[in-house]
């Protein structure tokens, strides 16, 4: 009798350790709680003080070693409770050291394409003016048509530009004529000189007064059809 009072504490011992290693650590205190009472209740089963008291004191030590040693993986992360510092990740979720979801990638930019060009687009000219009755460019003038040329300059090699003046109708027709030439031909000339390649200038005409966009019969409608005008095709 006393060899089985003196192996019962020590079966009860591995029975704890072993049921409680595959326990979750929320089972953990049920664990400790039912190896306790087991262990001493065997132990007063078998009639022996000594006995009792070892098996309840192996019990004991049985329930401390399952909660200090034992781990579980309650989400199945692979990464144990004490240290998964997201608990309850859903199954499947690849995680980190950590079990935790890696963070999501940046998107990537989007890249939108400009929008295409119209194959043709007039440039109006209204505010260079000349000098009186001449085909000369004044310096304001030229500072208008420098933005111009900056802006012809962007276009690609196989642009095509034409360049057309126009005048009020004040004077006499053919006079007008040679006039709006003589002024198309200037800006086109500075636009040249102002690096605007002269391979892109297909034609340059006058136009005179056959072309009026306002009234010629007011002060302002005369000086909207004073005007030069750049097509450009793509």
């Amino acid at each position: 009798m006393s060899i089985v009072r003196t192996a019962l504490p020590l079966v009860l011992l591995t029975s704890v350790l072993t049921g409680c290693a595959g326990l979750q650590k929320t089972d953990w205190p049920m664990c400790a709680a039912v190896g306790g009472v087991t262990g001493a209740a065997l132990g007063a089963i078998e009639s022996g003080s000594l006995a009792a008291g070892v098996g309840a004191a192996a019990a004991g030590v049985g329930a401390a070693y399952c909660w200090v040693h034992g781990d579980g993986d309650e989400d199945g992360d692979g990464v144990p409770d004490s240290r998964d510092k997201c608990p309850g990740t859903p199954k499947g979720t690849p995680v980190d050291a950590d079990g935790c979801p890696p963070p999501a990638p940046a998107p990537a930019p989007v890249v939108t394409e400009p929008a295409p060009l119209p194959k043709e687009e007039t440039i109006v000219i209204r505010n260079v003016h000349f000098e009186f009755d001449k085909a000369t460019l004044t310096t304001a003038d030229k500072t208008q048509l420098d933005t111009v040329a900056s802006r012809l300059k962007t276009e690609a090699s196989s642009a095509r530009l034409s360049v057309s003046g126009h005048t009020d109708s004040v004077g006499s027709d053919s006079y007008n004529q040679r006039l709006s030439e003589k002024r198309a031909t200037s800006v086109r000339d500075y636009l040249i000189s102002s690096g605007v390649p002269s391979s892109s200038f297909i034609s340059v005409k006058g136009v005179g007064e056959a072309q009026p966009v306002a009234d010629n019969k007011t002060a302002d409608g005369r000086a909207m059809n004073r005007r030069t005008e750049i097509l450009i095709q793509r």
